[in-house]
């Protein structure tokens, strides 16, 4: 079964872009994603910009409705995601642990449904 990790951290004390802090971070990432791949559960994986470089669409009455930003305010924003192969939950919350998110942000681990006529 497939489950979506979501990366929630705060921007505002996530660590700058060439910062050595920054540095680690990304050092850390890579060695968990590692681990994933090797294990064979990784599917995909990818950060995301930031939050300020996103636009909410909104189609209401046959009108499309655009706004720049995340659609709600949060203390914590949408930074990445890992795509798991896994057998089960467990299994997918055990390679959640290792996500250096968790220990600064949260990873959000949801079942990604199995729509019928889809690969």
């Amino acid at each position: 079964m497939r489950y979506l990790c979501l990366l929630y951290l705060s921007e505002e004390t996530f660590p700058a872009p060439g910062t050595p802090e920054f540095g680690e971070a990304v050092t850390a990432n890579v060695a968990a994603t590692k681990a994933m791949a090797d294990a064979g559960v990784l599917v995909d994986s990818a950060p995301l910009h930031r939050v300020s470089s996103a636009t909410t669409v909104q189609v209401r009455n046959g009108e499309t409705l655009l706004t720049d930003g995340p659609f709600a305010e949060l203390k914590e924003q949408l930074g990445g995601y890992y795509l798991l192969e896994c057998a089960d939950l467990d299994e997918a919350l055990r390679w959640a642990q290792t996500i250096p998110a968790a220990r600064v942000g949260s990873v959000e681990v949801r079942p990604v449904m199995n729509v019928e006529g889809r690969d």
